[in-house]
């Protein structure tokens, strides 16, 4: 492969005099031209996704201009000659790729309908049906380190795209031509949907209480004007807000990974939580989309939450079907079967969950996402997850009782569901390929002392579900494994669970997880 004339033809067409300038200067490296030259990223299930950079393999606006026109030549084909609305987030050039996505949206012969600054996800995502669009676009790079940016892409729906809608735009994009072809247009208009958001998700079936004392952090993301608002609407207090993390920053300067999942990311709000003797401390990551949740100054995990929310909706008689994915916990089922509503366990991804059935009235992923209402948006909904945490935890409070006191009532009902999520960052994607292919090549046959009663390949499918790269594994007792890579980094990811009785002690929890880890590691060659 000829690297060097690939990105000599690339200098040609980029509009970008920063890219321009880093190729120009890479043009003698042939290890950095290959890096950027020897593919290109690959437009699924997630959009697209990858760091700031020239070339094929990485985002720029080459790559954004040609899946805006593959996206607007898709639209066509479809004969839906609705608007697209766009959205972006305060990461690295996310301005400038919302305006090329408009100028060739626009260049199309459609309405570009451009939201009017930095915004949470899920204002984009409701901005899709509420505007009667055929599809949305959202610029972020959501929770991912801070080089990266990302496109991802709604359907007139209000839900992300899934397979085949994912191949066929791919097939579009890749079948544009020269870029100079590709013509443009204005910048697009202007639109404002947030009051109308902020409306329909203060519109939550709330209790009365209100009393409420909240730490919260948007993680140098956009989350901290909407969420202020949203809980100003709905009539709760101000939440305090770590000064140092409030305002927007591509940067990210106080934390290695803007994610609240991360170790040590949510250092800042645990202290001012405790600073201000906070009954609940609240972070959302920086698109706003996921949510999480400490008290007492403990982080609780994204399926104790789930767990949390589910129960609150069902106990003040929301009634429709409830869904999950096959990594979170195994809790919402049982959960589900207690109260008589419809469960579905879907493939991970809220592309999948909030397609679960016209029926659902609450969806979650272990990853702290939560769609709480998804007739309002039809995804993860961090501002919206936020807002219901606070109606339970001011219910509870009014009682003399904590969301802790609430869980701990789950599990003497349902016994203790407890999960792990092990992560491993590759720097080759081959490192993924080699572990599944050796899981899959020799079954284990036990994890942590627990025999594997059956183990399900989902490149098979099955089950209702679409093929997928992933191994389930469930085991003696009640627990389970899931093994696949991530779907939006370079990790491959494992999830834990077992279940044990409530009065369980934390040291045996945290050993039976342990030693299936332990033994993952071992089998699949792994440190």
């Amino acid at each position: 492969m000829d690297v060097a004339r690939l990105a000599r033809e690339w200098l040609a067409e980029d509009p970008d005099a920063e890219t321009r300038a880093e190729l120009t200067a890479l043009l003698d490296d042939q290890v950095a031209l290959h890096e950027r030259f020897a593919g290109h990223l690959d437009f699924g299930t997630a959009g697209l996704r990858g760091e700031l950079g020239a070339g094929p393999m990485r985002m720029n606006r080459v790559v954004v201009r040609r899946a805006a026109a593959g996206l607007a030549s898709y639209l066509s084909g479809c004969g839906d000659d609705r608007p697209v609305v766009i959205g972006y987030d305060a990461r690295r050039n996310s301005d400038v790729f919302a305006l090329d996505t408009a100028r060739v949206v626009t260049g199309a012969g459609r309405r570009a309908l451009v939201l009017p600054r930095p915004l949470p996800t899920p204002v984009l995502a409701f901005a899709v049906r509420h505007l009667g669009c055929a599809a949305g676009v959202m610029v972020t790079a959501s929770h991912n380190p801070r080089r990266d940016s990302g496109y991802k892409v709604y359907l007139g729906d209000g839900a992300q795209i899934a397979p085949p809608v994912d191949r066929t735009i791919a097939a579009a994009i890749d079948a544009v031509g020269p870029l100079g072809d590709v013509p443009l247009g204005g910048d697009g208009e202007g639109v404002d949907v947030v009051d109308a958001y902020l409306a329909a998700v203060a519109a939550l079936p709330l209790g009365g209480a209100r009393e409420l004392r909240v730490a919260y952090t948007p993680l140098h993301g956009v989350g901290w004007p909407v969420l202020r608002a949203a809980f100003e609407r709905a009539g709760f207090a101000v939440p305090h807000v770590v000064a140092a993390q409030a305002a927007p920053d591509p940067d990210f300067p106080t934390v290695e990974f803007p994610n609240p999942e991360e170790p040590g990311a949510c250092d800042l709000l645990l202290g001012l939580a405790d600073d201000v003797r906070a009954d609940v401390a609240i972070a959302n990551d920086p698109d706003a989309d996921r949510c999480a949740v400490a008290v007492g100054g403990r982080l609780l995990s994204g399926d104790e939450l789930g767990a949390l929310l589910a129960d609150h909706l069902l106990r003040n008689g929301i009634r429709g079907r409830v869904a999950t994915t096959i990594v979170s916990s195994s809790l919402l089922g049982k959960m589900a079967a207690a109260y008589g509503v419809p469960y579905t366990e879907t493939l991970t991804g809220f592309k999948w969950i909030v397609r679960a059935g016209d029926d659902l009235v609450f969806g979650y992923e272990e990853a702290i996402g939560y769609a709480v209402a998804p007739h309002v948006v039809r995804d993860k909904d961090g501002i919206g997850a936020a807002l219901l945490v606070a109606d339970l935890a001011a219910s509870l409070r009014a009682q003399g009782r904590t969301l802790l006191d609430r869980l701990a009532e789950i599990w003497r009902q349902f016994g203790r569901h407890a999960t792990s999520q092990w992560s491993v960052r590759v720097a080759d994607l081959a490192d993924i390929d080699r572990v599944m292919g050796l899981l899959r090549d020799t079954p284990p046959t036990s994890f942590g002392g627990r025999a594997v009663e059956h183990a399900v390949d989902l490149r098979d499918g099955g089950a209702g579900l679409a093929p997928a790269d992933g191994l389930v594994y469930r085991l003696a007792g009640d627990a389970r494994v899931v093994v696949r890579p991530s779907g939006t980094e370079p990790k491959l990811k494992a999830y834990l669970e077992v279940v044990v009785p409530p009065e369980t002690e934390e040291q045996l929890v945290t050993e039976a997880l342990t030693a299936i880890r332990a033994d993952l590691a071992r089998v699949a060659g792994l440190p």
